[in-house]
């Protein structure tokens, strides 16, 4: 039996107890995968942001709201598992400073600061050892299904992933879609 950990859904940055900074991940994909594995016959857990879906049965879930707590949640489990499929959609940024309460609003303009958030996944992969580091390259439709798997093979390269599942964003929430797996070697599927 394989250990498998999977990242999946969004992750949230809040800018006060109400608003937050996020994306339209529906994290459906992680699930899908975790389903796949447990019929595969393998151990699933499933870090998992903030979604309305029900994750699968028998899945181990360790539900998280923000970067740094997915991040820390998912060194936790790559300590004991043979592969990472990195699904989450994770903010790129978070605001340097968290307001309290829900703050009143104002006339005119505000500005906020944001920070980047680490890179989850590149971190894990630096210290994969042999477990196998599978990532996803979430791509705009208007860069076109090209651009988006040549910017997916870099990512291959900069985060030492063994693959990653390009794909284009209109496929969020999507019951059904397309997508292609690049491989370190070059393959594509």
């Amino acid at each position: 039996m394989v250990s498998i950990l999977i990242t999946a859904g969004p992750t949230r940055e809040h800018l006060d107890d109400v608003r937050f900074l996020s994306n339209a991940s529906s994290g459906r994909m992680g699930c899908a995968l975790a389903e796949a594995a447990m019929a595969a016959g393998h151990q699933a857990t499933i870090v998992l942001g903030p979604v309305e879906m029900t994750p699968p049965a028998g899945a181990t879930v360790i539900p998280v709201t923000s970067a740094l707590q997915m991040k820390a949640a998912a060194e936790d489990v790559f300590a004991t598992c043979d592969v990472l499929i990195a699904a989450a959609a994770v903010s790129d940024w978070r605001p340097v400073a968290r307001q309290d309460g829900k703050p009143a609003r104002q006339p005119g303009d505000i500005t906020v600061e944001f920070t980047p958030n680490p890179d989850i996944v590149a971190g894990l992969a630096a210290n994969k050892g042999n477990r196998i580091v599978l990532g996803f390259a979430l791509e705009s439709v208007s860069a076109g299904l090209p651009a988006a798997i040549e910017r997916g093979k870099r990512k291959i390269v900069n985060k030492q992933l063994d693959a990653v599942v390009v794909n284009l964003h209109d496929t969020i929430g999507s019951e059904q879609a397309e997508f292609v797996l690049c491989y370190a070697d070059g393959r594509e599927q």
